[in-house]
């Protein structure tokens, strides 16, 4: 009933891009995971091994449930690795564990994006989840100053999926420079790796694109409204 085809004009780009850069990290992952390490350290290893060399001594490294759930935290310093990729001893595994190291080089040098990042994760977080009924309600309602409100919150989550591809495309070349200065991989298994974290690294590119296009579609949607009693 509700239905707003100017939605699907919006939605559509990001949902694809979103859609194909899922089918690529998948493939890559697949594909280099099949394919071992010549040194067989493992995700886990390698991680500890490039923290070592940066000098980090107080970052833990965990495991933790699920597929390709691997992050890193700032708060409290744990390096979360999933468990197909903590044990094992794949290119695909070394790749994701030291992208991951790479967020806690990047932490520990001051890196400023990712402290803004770090900042900004809550509102974010409460505008993905909130900002859309505060705008729509504020639609209906006839009620400028709730729509701009939910603008504004959907912002910081324009804002967060912005600040993250530095982040990420950061902490990904980071670690495939390390890992081969200090010999984790060989150059030649530097392909496998880099195609892995290409992949994932669209993932937040997709992210990006889907953020601002349905940023703009609030915008147009339901920007710049007035009030019935003007």
């Amino acid at each position: 009933m509700f239905f707003d085809p100017m939605y699907l004009v919006f939605g559509l780009p990001g949902l694809a891009l979103s859609l194909w850069a899922s089918a690529q990290v998948q493939s890559a992952f697949h594909k280099w995971k099949q394919v071992g390490t010549y040194n067989g350290l493992t995700g886990a290893q390698a991680a500890w091994h490039l923290l070592q060399n940066a000098g980090i001594q107080d970052v833990q490294i965990v495991r933790t449930p699920g597929a390709l759930t691997d992050h890193y935290d700032p708060t409290t310093k744990r390096l979360a690795l999933s468990d197909e990729v903590y044990d094992d001893t794949s290119v695909a595994a070394v790749g994701v564990a030291t992208h991951e190291a790479g967020h806690a080089i990047q932490h520990a040098a001051g890196y400023a994006p990712l402290h803004i990042r770090s900042a900004i994760v809550k509102p974010a977080m409460f505008g993905s989840a909130i900002a859309p009924l505060i705008i729509v309600a504020g639609f209906f309602m006839q009620a400028p100053a709730l729509v701009n409100f939910g603008l504004i919150a959907f912002g910081a989550l324009v804002l967060f999926q912005l600040v993250t591809l530095p982040v990420e495309f950061d902490a990904s070349n980071r670690a495939k420079q390390l890992v081969v200065s200090t010999g984790i991989v060989h150059p030649q298994e530097r392909e496998g790796m880099d195609k892995v974290l290409n992949a994932a690294a669209m993932t937040y590119v997709a992210a990006a694109v889907t953020a601002i296009m349905t940023m703009l579609y609030y915008v147009m949607r339901f920007g710049g409204m007035r009030s019935s009693e003007e």
